[in-house]
């Protein structure tokens, strides 16, 4: 994807979370999962603020809520949490770039309700490539992409300019 489709998925994202947004009387928040994650959430936010809706933003770093934590994948870099809104009866949008496995997304549901029960949890990511090892699918979705297992996916999300980009490589 080029900066200009990326551009163009989120604004596609957003539009979608806010024709949902009329039928529910949840508080919303928009919550990133580190890292590409929360530069996403944070453009999702602005398109959010664009079409008129307001939002609650928060960030989650799931490095010790991973199931594969401890497993010798060496020492978790941690990024910080920050949720400073209350979570007890929002509508919370997790965000993420790409949705593989589902197992960041299962960690990150852990780490949330850390914080409160929300009344509603929804999944919007930039790219979806299957392979589900747990039956979590994206809400919101900017692109499905068929991949293999062992194709990687890429994602830039820059917030100053046109730098945005993802890119696929083949195994």
């Amino acid at each position: 994807m080029s900066a200009s489709q990326v551009d163009a998925a989120v604004s596609s994202i957003a539009g979608a979370i806010a024709k949902r947004t009329p039928s529910m009387s949840f508080p919303l928040a928009i919550v990133g999962i580190h890292t590409a994650g929360v530069p996403l959430a944070i453009k999702i936010r602005a398109e959010l603020e664009k079409l008129g809706l307001e939002s609650s933003f928060g960030q989650l770093d799931i490095a010790l809520y991973r199931d594969d934590a401890g497993l010798g994948t060496g020492v978790p870099v941690v990024h910080g949490t920050d949720i400073a809104f209350e979570v007890d009866g929002a509508r919370i949008v997790l965000v993420d770039d790409v949705l593989f496995s589902g197992r960041t997304i299962r960690a990150a549901m852990d780490q949330l309700m850390d914080f409160g029960r929300p009344a509603l949890v929804e999944l919007a990511v930039l790219i979806d490539r299957g392979h589900r090892q747990l039956p979590i699918q994206p809400d919101y979705c900017g692109m499905r992409v068929e991949t293999s297992p062992t194709d990687h996916i890429k994602a830039r999300i820059d917030l100053e300019g046109a730098g945005s980009s993802v890119f696929l490589a083949k195994r």
